[in-house]
């Protein structure tokens, strides 16, 4: 390839379903983005939206003459045929990049990417029907599990907290968690301090332990 390829750009491969959204995002967030694609007709579908070269990333000298080495992050979309998910994240290995995202469909496919080096793996279909879960059994309206039982929720308020401040809920003193946020309705979102009044028709960032979280979600 060429030009000079920005530090900040990704090589995605595979254009699925998790793959043009990884594609779409980034583009729509001005990052630069050459995507690799096997399929012809799919190639053609998305090339008005990013750049996308018909290649088999299974083929390191495929990769090569694309340019891959040149990126320092890459996205492995390929998930469902485990043999070439294998076969490109180890392509990815030993063309030098510095970041190896890798999308995994069980517990062991992600073992397998770990153990040839990818940097992080990802388990869209697990993590969403995780996420789904916790939303579904309580006021949740979103849920991102950190790592180490430590997660961060959006939630409406509790009844009993509505109409005191932060500090006359002592919130973290009662429940163990942590309100770090409210977003009024029309207010931009607002960074909390022990003088924070959360009103009924708010919305609370809180963090804190999953378990403490869901208690206090689903109270």
């Amino acid at each position: 390839m060429a030009k000079q390829i920005d530090d900040g750009a990704v090589l995605v491969i595979g254009l699925g379903r998790f793959g043009t959204a990884i594609a779409s995002t980034l583009d729509d967030l001005g990052r630069d983005v050459l995507a690799i694609e096997k399929d012809p007709d799919v190639a053609q579908r998305w090339s008005h939206r990013v750049r996308v070269i018909e290649a088999d990333a299974t083929n390191i000298d495929a990769l090569e003459q694309a340019g891959a080495r040149d990126f320092s992050i890459g996205v492995v979309g390929v998930g469902t045929a485990l043999e070439s998910s294998v076969l490109v994240t180890a392509n990815l290995v030993d063309l030098g990049l510095k970041q190896i995202w890798a999308k995994a469909i069980s517990r062991s496919h992600g073992r397998i990417l770990r153990r040839i080096g990818a940097h992080h793996v990802v388990f869209p279909e697990f993590d969403a029907g995780a996420r789904v879960a916790h939303m579904v059994t309580g006021r949740m309206l979103d849920y991102i599990e950190m790592e180490d039982g430590f997660s961060i929720i959006k939630m409406h308020p509790p009844r009993d907290i509505q109409g005191f401040t932060i500090g006359e809920s002592r919130i973290r003193e009662r429940f163990g968690v942590t309100i770090i946020g409210v977003k009024s309705p029309g207010q931009p979102f607002e960074y909390t301090t022990s003088a924070t009044r959360v009103g009924p028709e708010d919305i609370i960032i809180v963090s804190g332990d999953s378990e403490l979280l869901e208690q206090f979600a689903n109270r």
